[in-house]
């Protein structure tokens, strides 16, 4: 059984993966694990291979983020276990694109479930 925390976390995922998708990235791989990390969306365009950490928060009725915004929990320990799975996936696939790492923002609507999300896209959010 699938507790809220990730049932929000995987309409989060599904919602920046369909934003991908829309702006011509193909999606490679969800919820990819390398050793002990995990990618969130492992994607391409065609000059980047893209891992997209996704952070998904429910804004209450008046738009206040009770956790704050979702890019700061993308800390540096977040960002090196991405480098670690980034280098983990090329050494198997490797690729002559440059490397990028994204992180989308996905806001949801508090006790309105039928509301579209909103996708916030933050583009080489950090280097390696």
């Amino acid at each position: 059984m699938k507790t809220e925390k990730r049932e929000i976390g995987d309409r989060g995922e599904a919602a920046a993966a369909k934003y991908l998708r829309k702006i011509k990235c193909k999606v490679l791989a969800k919820n990819t694990f390398f050793g002990k990390q995990e990618v969130d969306i492992i994607a391409e365009d065609r000059e980047h291979i893209i891992f997209a950490e996704v952070k998904t928060r429910t804004r209450s009725e008046d738009g206040a983020l009770p956790y704050g915004r979702p890019i700061l929990a993308v800390n540096r320990e977040k960002q090196q276990n991405l480098i670690a799975a980034a280098r983990m996936y090329l050494a198997a696939h490797p690729s002559s694109k440059r490397l990028r790492f994204d992180v989308l923002e996905v806001y949801l609507a508090e006790g309105d479930p039928k509301a579209p999300p909103t996708v916030v896209h933050i583009p080489d959010a950090f280097r390696a």
